[in-house]
């Protein structure tokens, strides 16, 4: 084997944790479709990432929250829950389609009780940017 293919190797290896996280697949460079992206490492193409739909990606968040976690979202404390909502929000997922409902089965609790977690955030930003002027 020579020194470029290892490396190569390493570098997939390296990213397979972020892909796993976000619910992409690695596929060899010969398999990539248009949509997929591929990496080039020491001038040659080492791996191609097929990014998940954002459906999927939001599952795959929750999934490894749960995972974090230790038990399922729904399990969470009231704070917990919170902190939840605010991570992913941060990660944009409420801006899949249905992902407040996504979000709020996952969690054990209404649609309306995930707006009201973000809108106290919100309110609580507001409240932070005041006093710092």
């Amino acid at each position: 084997m020579s020194a470029g293919r290892g490396a190569a190797e390493e570098f997939v290896d390296a990213l397979r944790p972020l892909a796993d996280a976000m619910g992409a697949a690695l596929l060899p460079p010969g398999e990539a479709g248009p949509d997929d992206v591929v990496l080039r490492w020491d001038g040659a193409a080492a791996v191609a990432v097929r990014l998940p739909q954002l459906a999927e990606s939001l599952d795959h968040v929750l999934a490894a929250m749960e995972r974090t976690a230790g038990r399922p979202l729904a399990e969470l404390d009231r704070k917990a829950k919170q902190d939840a909502v605010r991570t992913l929000e941060a990660r944009g997922a409420f801006a899949v389609r249905h992902g407040v409902e996504t979000v709020a089965t996952a969690l054990g609790v209404s649609r309306f009780t995930v707006y009201n977690y973000v809108r106290s955030q919100e309110e609580r930003a507001r409240k932070a940017r005041g006093a710092e002027a």
